[in-house]
């Protein structure tokens, strides 16, 4: 009688599994009290905002690790840890600065690229400092004076995005120097100062410097005021001192796990779900005092979306297997998923999708949206599992702040990954976004648990159907990244 019992609670239980709708199945492991523990817990003061290469940052690592851990996903299967170290070369930006034009000295000053210079001189007003400007003008050994940005593009993004070809150009001209003058208000300065005035991260490499360097600063021209003085005055005159940088070595993770997939040939294809767990760290004060960027929406959100996908994976497995990777570094130049696409712990060929989850905040609780969601075939999927949910997809709104291309999934497009962001939702950047991005302000309490309830269901159906689908998911024709799909699948048409 014993056994007929056991033999009929063996048989319910796995009728009862079977016959479980995919809804059924995310519901059953995403509650809004496990969301809240993950968030308050990455988002606590005692982290002090995450920054990489921080003790903080490597107890949020311990966390994420350990949590992964206990919903019994699998190590990397390279190190048979949790963990994928990732060297890194900490840089220091100079102490000793100073800037004038014309006997002014400027204080709202940022190094944009430092080498040890002492300057007292003439000076060029060179427009934006692109190739146009540099016809007809003598500028070797001198210092020019510039306008951010470009005639199309004067926010600070578009200045940020032009660096590099502006050091380039001014290099080939003999330039030894770059003064560029920075439109922007006070809220937005006070975003620069805290990006370029702090020490800087990159992926440790061998230096390989070729030809000489030369020095790039910005200086704030609140309403242009400087730019329209310097621009109409032939005989401008600087002085630019500052001392070199200092570099050291640092050590951070990245945190990955794996589930096996059920299907015996999907199961050698993988969806990556990924995030990126790491923030800025400590900041500017804010009104009321707090100086800790503690990253809620970006992104302990998106970290929690990774986490509630591993923990309904280890109880439903899908066809397809799934790669959980938790970035470091992305918010000092996307370092963590740079460093993994150069050093995966399996072939990218076998990764079939790359499911990233980043936010900056929301002002549109009835939306998740994808920035790329309808750049792949996957997207009807999405569509689907997003409406289950009570909630609409979206595509990226604000396409001119290029948000798929800054965040980690746009390391995986590159090499020919199908890799969209699921996102907050939001209809612009601005309001509601703006006012959490990147501020003290962005804190647990802050948040709509029940809209995020939803959000994060949302995301692990999305997931669900993507890899229980039995035709695998592709770029869409004529994306710019299809190529590089066609030569990471070997592909032939």
């Amino acid at each position: 009688m014993k056994n007929i019992l056991l033999f009929t609670l063996y048989f319910f239980s796995i009728t009862t599994l079977f016959s479980q709708t995919e809804k059924e199945k995310v519901e059953s492991t995403i509650t809004k009290n496990q969301i809240e523990g993950h968030i308050y817990f990455l988002t606590d003061d005692l982290l002090k905002g995450r920054e990489t290469g921080t003790h903080e940052n490597k107890i949020a690592a311990s966390y994420l690790a350990n949590t992964l851990r206990g919903y019994g996903v699998k190590p990397n299967p390279k190190t048979g840890t949790y963990y994928q170290n990732v060297s890194l070369t900490k840089t220091s930006p100079p102490k000793n600065v100073s800037i004038s034009i014309n006997d002014k000295e400027h204080q709202n000053k940022v190094v944009v690229k430092a080498i040890e210079i002492d300057y007292n001189g003439d000076a060029v007003f060179l427009g934006y400092g692109l190739k146009e400007d540099y016809k007809g003008k003598d500028v070797s050994g001198k210092i020019i004076v510039i306008r951010a940005g470009s005639e199309d593009n004067k926010s600070t993004f578009g200045a940020y995005k032009l660096i590099k070809q502006k050091d380039e150009l001014a290099k080939s001209n003999g330039v030894i120097g770059i003064i560029e003058l920075v439109n922007a208000d006070e809220k937005s300065w006070n975003f620069i100062d805290h990006f370029f005035n702090k020490d800087h991260l990159e992926v440790a490499i061998e230096e390989n410097k070729n030809g000489k360097e030369l020095a790039h600063v910005w200086i704030q021209d609140k309403d242009g005021n400087i730019s329209e003085e310097v621009s109409s005055n032939k005989n401008l005159k600087t002085t630019l001192k500052m001392d070199n940088q200092t570099t050291a070595p640092v050590l951070s993770q990245n945190v990955i796990g794996i589930i096996e997939g059920t299907d015996p040939k999907l199961k050698n294809e993988y969806i990556i779900y990924s995030a990126h767990y790491d923030h800025v760290g400590i900041g500017v004060a804010d009104k009321t005092g707090d100086t800790i960027y503690n990253g809620a929406r970006d992104n302990a959100v998106g970290t929690t979306t990774v986490l509630s996908m591993a923990e309904n994976l280890a109880k439903y497995p899908t066809k397809r297997s799934a790669l959980f990777i938790l970035f470091t570094g992305e918010e000092k130049g996307l370092l963590g998923s740079k460093y993994y696409v150069e050093n995966p712990v399996l072939p990218l060929s076998q990764m079939v999708y790359c499911f990233n989850s980043d936010n900056g905040g929301y002002n549109d609780t009835s939306l998740a949206t994808l920035f790329g969601l309808y750049r792949t075939t996957a997207s009807q999927n999405i569509i689907d599992a997003v409406s289950t949910f009570g909630l609409t997809a979206n595509d990226d709104p604000a396409p001119e702040q290029g948000l798929f291309d800054r965040s980690d999934n746009v390391n995986f497009a590159k090499k020919g990954i199908p890799s969209p962001t699921f996102s907050l939702g939001f209809t612009s950047f601005d309001g509601d976004v703006t006012k959490y991005y990147h501020q003290a302000s962005d804190e647990a309490d802050s948040l709509d648990y029940d809209y995020l309830l939803k959000f994060f269901r949302a995301y692990v159906l999305s997931g669900r159907k993507i890899a229980n689908d039995p035709i695998t998911p592709f770029w869409v024709e004529g994306d710019k990244y299809e190529d590089a799909g066609k030569e990471l699948y070997k592909q032939t048409n």
